[in-house]
């Protein structure tokens, strides 16, 4: 396979195993870890197989087109930049699964965590290889979303509900400042093209447009890095499991800011506004990230803190400018991914066996677990920047950067003392970390004794460990060339020359690493007391949170807003809705139709058929009758709307479309019943006790029946203008000579729905499945009113003539009238599978499709409802519809993907015809794929809301038996 195919490789696989782990069973907890890990060390070796070509200075890539007219394509690039962090995020992803496998509890739903774990390491991949903009930016919100779903894994836990809902609102709402910047990025460069913008950094600069660019690049970089004033919804994340967190933190999601900063510093940086706002925001962080991780009494949230801390040092390494200052940010993504996983991996353990993470319950764990502690320590050393760690090489570099004078202002006056002053803190937090968790009395009722963990759980800290170890002594054999891949890509002809020497002699940058190491052990000593006893929070800081402001800003916006709003706009009757809706379209019709002069031509009456008109005729009385009946009685209106809906059946076959009478009829009967079925459900109308009609409500009909008249007019002139006016070639004429040619079907409606337009199709099925799945939520919350919990008066009546008959003995006849009806209707079952099967299999052709063939299945199951009811039919089929819609949804997502192995355009399909022996010539299209992932949707999505009425009988029979329950008691 080659590189470029091998490239694509590194989404495809986690997110197919992300699939796959989530059909595992939850009992399977080795089975999960064993196909993470496995899938995850695969990727690892493929990016490992990229190095040779990468050190050449050559960039993989692997262009897909996918909307070529608009600029879009799936290009994948991969560069030694990127391959750094390919490299951080399948490692450290390896060394994480490893470490969950032990972590994990086996009551927790374990293959939910695996499939977020690793759609999240997909995601982050495709954040890292993006070489189109538009496909970073899709990209980047899938990372939050699942981070929203690891963050609130625990979901039962409010702390974790409302951490994921907090980074979710932060870093999504940033996506979207970045995707609206990186759309400016493209118009001002003419192309959405990575390897285009990297060419454009002058015209970028130069551009009148540049400010307001960047500050919504920035928005989406510093929101998703944890940067100041965005910094608060990372320490809340820790709500997360711990191998959630060292992911996080390490290698993925916060590491995307910083990553895109850097990969932009090329065509963004440089300049003024770029230097303020990067420089403020990064130093800010820098400092108040230190500060408050020193009062944290949470062996997490002073990791967090840490964590905003280091990234603020990366952020003012990028805003300088400086070629040196960004290979120094480029070195320290690295140094602070291998020190700060392996922390958060030695406070899981910690949590893990000694059943505590507070600080002031914490000391003495050494003498209990001598290597955790050890590796530990040699980790928040490097933390610290202790010289021979791979953290001071960095953090010399740093210092050094500050040092230089790069734009003159006040920002350049004050880096070297916020550098040092920070440098200090971050001694005092990890000194802290050290001697409390570690030294000083043995603990005293702790809920577990501390005890070593497991040997496969440690070794993911001891490789780590080792890498900084390795790297902080021979920096120059360990990570240099690999170091210098990744900056030759972002600094191409503008890499300086470097040196990562560990010993410089002593100079200025080594002078202020002694005084933050010297100065951080005295303010360790001088807080020691105070931070045994004092509550989580800095002091006089503590209520300047903000969380808090956050939380004030959604409560603003969506209670006294939205209560506004509503009071003002908002009504409780569909009816005002549905009026407005129907006036902005008729506006949005007869806009662009009086713009454009349109005139209308008479109606001829050439080739009248009063058979047809007298149809229609039939169907509009069906129509206004159902629309009278809706405010009467409801059964009628019900059956009306039937009416009106064989006769647009017959209307199909009038007119020679075998295809979309057999849908709409397999509709109309889906829709019926299920429509019959909720009826049963809603409250009885109140018989009015005047009948006479107020002046308001009297204005208020001839208002909506005036509206009413002009839409449905209006849809009537449209509909005759398109169905009269000449065109020189329609676009039936386009899909109806291309349809066997490029399509290879003669079923012009299934080729367009599968092929030219299978986007399209791909994103109604997505939004059915989303519909189907919020009926049944819907349904779930749902309770009937009173009066329609107890027996129906149709019922009640049956059961008076049942008890009528019995006393006549001839009770068995009538109690048993559904039998017959019920037999065959299980009877038709077996029929109705083959009915639905011949339906997909010949739709390609013939009239038929995945959509009528999962209609058909549906009505299959629908009958086995009606017939033996809900207990009797769950009883013996297990249907499982939400996975019917998951397998639907990605059957036609990955056959749309296949295309891409080949080198063609997403949902490019391929036909030939088989010759199946004994049967006939049959067609192998890819497109059968397509629309077998349609067939399982419907099926899933029709059964999913038939389930979720039917349940409402359960529910009814339990009420019903809970009131009778009352009234013997009473």
């Amino acid at each position: 396979m080659t590189e470029a195919n091998l490239l694509l490789l590194l989404i495809v696989l986690p997110f197919m195993g992300s699939v796959l782990a989530s059909m595992l069973p939850g009992s399977a907890r080795n089975s999960e870890a064993w196909l993470s890990g496995g899938i995850t060390l695969a990727a690892f070796a493929i990016a490992v197989s990229f190095f040779p070509t990468l050190a050449q200075g050559e960039v993989i890539s692997r262009p897909v087109e996918w909307l070529p007219e608009y600029g879009l394509s799936f290009t994948l690039r991969m560069d030694g930049f990127a391959w750094l962090f390919t490299m951080l995020i399948t490692g450290i992803g390896f060394l994480v699964v490893l470490y969950a496998r032990y972590y994990m509890s086996p009551k927790d739903p374990i293959p939910r965590f695996f499939s977020f774990l690793l759609a999240f390491m997909g995601a982050m991949q495709g954040v890292v290889i993006s070489g189109n903009l538009i496909l970073l930016a899709i990209f980047w919100e899938l990372t939050s979303i699942f981070s929203f779903l690891l963050i609130g894994y625990w979901h039962h836990n409010q702390a974790a509900r409302d951490g994921a809902r907090m980074a979710l609102t932060l870093t999504g709402g940033g996506g979207l400042c970045l995707l609206v910047g990186l759309v400016m990025i493209g118009h001002m460069v003419g192309s959405y093209e990575l390897d285009d913008v990297l060419a454009s950094g002058n015209l970028i600069r130069e551009h009148d447009l540049y400010a307001p660019a960047l500050i919504l690049i920035l928005l989406g970089a510093l929101t998703k890095s944890a940067q100041f004033p965005f910094h608060f919804w990372l320490p809340n994340a820790m709500a997360a499991p711990t191998p959630v967190s060292a992911y996080l933190h390490s290698a993925t999601m916060v590491k995307a800011g910083v990553f895109l900063l850097a990969r932009l510093w090329p065509v963004l940086s440089g300049t003024d506004e770029w230097f303020l706002i990067v420089g403020f925001a990064g130093m800010s962080t820098l400092l108040l990230g230190a500060f408050f991780a020193i009062f944290q009494q949470d062996l997490k949230g002073l990791l967090a803190y840490s964590t905003i801390s280091h990234l603020g040092l990366i952020t003012t390494l990028l805003s300088l400018g400086s070629p040196l200052a960004a290979v120094a940010a480029i070195f320290h993504m690295i140094n602070h991914a291998t020190f700060k996983a392996s922390l958060f991996m030695a406070a899981g353990i910690i949590d893990h066996e000694a059943g505590t993470r507070d600080m002031r319950r914490l000391s003495g764990l050494f003498s209990f677990m001598p290597f955790t502690a050890t590796l530990a320590m040699v980790a928040g050393a490097a933390m610290a920047g202790v010289p021979l760690l791979n953290g001071f090489l960095s953090k010399e570099m740093f210092f050094a950067e500050t040092l230089e004078q790069h734009h003159g202002s006040l920002l350049d006056g004050v880096a070297p003392y916020v550098a040092t002053i920070a440098g200090a803190f971050a001694v005092t937090y990890s000194v802290r970390f050290i001697h409390t968790v570690f030294f000083g009395p043995k603990p005293v009722d702790l809920p577990r004794i501390p005890h070593e963990p497991p040997h496969w759980m440690r070794r993911p800290i001891e490789f780590l460990v080792l890498m900084c170890l390795i790297v902080g002594i021979v920096p120059g054999l360990t990570i240099g060339p690999y170091l210098d891949v990744g900056v030759r890509a972002v600094l191409g002809s503008r890499t300086p020359e470097y040196s990562l020497a560990v010993w410089h002699g002593f100079n200025t940058p080594m002078l202020m690493s002694v005084i933050a190491l010297v100065g951080g052990l005295l303010i360790y000593l001088a807080l020691q007391r105070y931070l045994a006893r004092s509550v989580d929070g800095a002091p006089y800081l503590r209520n300047l949170k903000g969380q808090r402001i956050f939380e004030r800003i959604l409560v603003t916006i969506s209670w006294r807003m939205a209560r506004w709003a509503e009071a003002n706009f908002g009504t409780r009757r569909l009816q005002p809705q549905l009026r407005l809706v129907v006036f902005l379209a008729f506006i949005a019709g007869l806009w662009p139709l009086f713009r454009g002069g349109f005139q209308l031509e008479l109606p001829r009456l050439a080739g009248f058929d009063p058979v047809f008109a007298a149809i229609w005729f039939v169907g509009i009385i069906c129509a206004l009758g159902a629309a009278y009946q809706a405010k009467y009685h409801r059964l009628a209106a019900l059956v009306l709307m039937g009416g009106a809906g064989i006769v647009t059946c017959i209307t199909f076959v009038w007119f020679s479309a075998p295809d979309l009478a057999v849908t709409q009829l397999l509709v109309e009967i889906v829709t019926t019943v299920l429509i019959l079925l909720g009826l049963r459900w809603l409250p009885k109308r109140l018989e009015a006790v005047d009948n006479s009609v107020t002046a308001p409500a009297r204005m208020r009909r001839h208002r909506d029946f005036i509206l009413a008249m002009v839409s449905g007019a209006g849809m009537a002139v449209l509909a005759y203008t398109m169905m009269t006016t000449p065109m020189p070639e329609t676009i039936s004429d386009f899909f109806m000579t291309r349809a066997y040619s490029e399509g290879g079907g003669t079923n012009v409606v299934n080729v367009i729905l599968v092929d030219f337009r299978g986007f399209d199709t791909l994103g109604e099925i997505t939004v059915l499945g989303i519909v189907a799945l919020t009926v049944f939520a819907l349904l779930r919350r749902f309770r009937p009113a009173f009066d329609s919990i107890g027996v129906t008066e149709q019922q009640r009546i049956q059961n008076e003539f049942d008890d009528a008959a019995a006393d006549r003995e001839i009770g068995a006849t009538v109690r048993d009238y559904l039998m017959v009806p019920s037999v065959i209707m299980q009877w038709m079952f077996p029929v109705i599978i083959t009915i639905s099967a011949y339906l997909f299999l010949r739709g390609h052709d013939l009239p038929g499709g995945g959509f009528a063939a999962g209609i058909a299945l549906a009505i299959g199951f629908l009958l086995q409802y009606l017939a033996g009811g809900t207990r009797w039919v769950e009883d013996r089929l297990r249907i499982l519809p939400v996975k019917w819609i998951g397998f639907g949804l990605l059957i036609a997502a990955f056959t749309g993907m296949g295309s891409w192995l080949f080198g063609f355009p997403f949902l490019t399909s391929f036909f030939r015809y088989v010759e199946i022996p004994y049967i006939a010539k049959m067609p192998a299209a890819s497109a059968l794929l397509f629309d077998l992932g349609v067939f399982g949707l419907v099926v899933g999505a029709t059964v999913l809301m038939l389930i979720a009425i039917a349940h409402q009988s359960i529910r009814s029979h339990r009420a019903r038996a809970v009131e009778a329950a009352r009234a013997e008691e009473g």
